[in-house]
């Protein structure tokens, strides 16, 4: 067990490092495999939508390791957006309104972003350690199915970020993507993906 947990710092220490630099990087998250960089960084966004085939503008999700981090990115937080993700017992994200402190390109029109704070351990210790924001997207091309574990995302998508986790490669569970709720100010709440 010190042996995993050894491997999983020096993961995270060079993911960090990567991030802090305006890479992109392949990690595990509490879902699929995801494309990250820094939610902050205009350039490192712009670099993932490169990578994905993805029209500027569509928005994409963050990740944090804690809710009471929300007040950072979020200019208004609605109480049930709180009550959900104290409650929930699979991931979920949450489309929240009046984005604030992040890169502009990874908001929806209207200014919403969506936010997962995620308990799966290597990436709420990675977002604990690199003390930001970040990116979580899909390890595919933009129109192609999403891999459910490390061996199905094309090597393509392998080649063209700065840094692959070594860290959960050899999971062969299928996982899958996380419930998606958007919830207005007033608390209404509207199920995008189930």
């Amino acid at each position: 067990m010190q042996h995993i947990n050894e491997n999983m710092d020096l993961e995270i220490t060079k993911a960090v490092e990567v991030l802090r630099k305006g890479g992109v990087i392949l990690y595990p998250t509490d879902t699929i495999w995801g494309i990250g960089c820094d939610a902050t960084n205009p350039e490192a966004v712009k670099k993932i939508f490169s990578i994905k085939g993805r029209e500027v503008g569509k928005s994409m999700l963050i990740l944090l390791d804690d809710s009471l981090k929300l007040g950072k990115y979020i200019r208004e937080i609605p109480e049930m957006a709180i009550e959900i993700f104290e409650l929930s017992t699979s991931p979920i994200t949450i489309i929240l309104p009046g984005a604030i402190n992040l890169c502009s390109d990874l908001l929806a029109e209207d200014g919403s972003i969506g936010v997962r704070i995620t308990n799966e351990e290597f990436s709420k210790s990675l977002i604990r350690k690199f003390n930001k924001p970040i990116v979580s997207t899909s390890a595919n091309f933009t129109g192609e199915k999403s891999p459910g574990n490390f061996s199905e995302i094309s090597q393509k998508i392998i080649d063209a970020v700065d840094y692959t986790v070594d860290y959960g490669r050899e999971e062969t569970s299928i996982a899958k993507a996380s419930s998606i709720v958007k919830i207005g100010l007033n608390s209404e709440i509207k199920i995008i993906r189930n």
